[in-house]
């Protein structure tokens, strides 16, 4: 009978604004060292939703799994990573939520960075719903400044008009858990971050007293900087699996 594996699949979750592209210079660093590597497409309607979207991938995965969360995918991968095979977290930019807590809360403890002026409101429908929701997504003009300085300016550009947008729902919605209160957790902050304030990053990562890196990075630091991002994989996927 085959041993199932140890060594973790790592599983990347990406934020608001973006999609799994965001990590395309990651991912061939992480599938030369051998890791099968999952960069699903997160929903981005809802905290509670996106995390249990996420749960079910990482549910049907055999074995370990590192999960890595950038930008908001940090809280989904908060609520997320309580799922029994999770053996590490991984924050990139990212929201580490207290249980209870919501985004707006987390980061209105905080001042603004420069995305609150930046952001774009525009009503969607909701089958069933007289209401509708709200869509959230950045001014494609002030996007690369904001979000991607010190990336290529051409694909900036290209991320720019082509963001996934994030429902408003989500920064209300409160995590019904914190992962990281039981799993070994590592922090990357973007100190040189526009979209969301570096010292939101580091409260979070304090305080669930993560391993925490500095990159004088923008908010996209997967594409500013991968081999440190895949460098910080590999330690949390390594001290993992021992």
């Amino acid at each position: 009978m085959t041993q199932p594996s140890t060594t973790p699949t790592i599983v990347l979750v990406h934020g608001a604004f973006a999609d799994a592209s965001s990590y395309a210079a990651v991912i061939p660093e992480l599938l030369a060292d051998g890791f099968d590597v999952v960069a699903p497409a997160v929903p981005n309607r809802s905290l509670i939703g996106d995390a249990a979207y996420i749960a079910s991938v990482v549910r049907n995965i055999p074995g370990p799994v590192v999960l890595v969360g950038h930008s908001y995918g940090g809280a989904v991968i908060t609520v997320a990573g309580v799922e029994d095979n999770v053996k590490a977290l991984v924050y990139l930019a990212g929201y580490a939520l207290e249980q209870g807590e919501s985004l707006g809360e987390l980061q209105g403890r905080f001042p603004d960075s420069d995305l609150a002026a930046a952001l774009v409101y525009t009503p969607f429908p909701i089958e069933g719903s007289a209401e509708g929701g709200t869509d959230v997504t950045v001014d494609a003009g002030k996007f690369p400044a904001i979000f991607a300085a010190d990336v290529d300016p051409e694909l900036a550009a290209v991320l720019a008009v082509s963001q996934r947008p994030l429902a408003a729902q989500a920064f209300a919605d409160r995590a019904p858990a914190a992962a990281w209160e039981t799993k070994p957790s590592w922090g990357l902050v973007s100190a040189a971050d526009h979209t969301i304030n570096p010292d939101v990053e580091r409260y979070g990562y304090q305080r669930a007293g993560m391993t925490t890196v500095e990159v004088d990075s923008s908010h996209l630091v997967m594409l500013a900087h991968p081999k440190r991002v895949a460098d910080l994989i590999r330690e949390a996927a390594r001290t993992s699996a021992h």
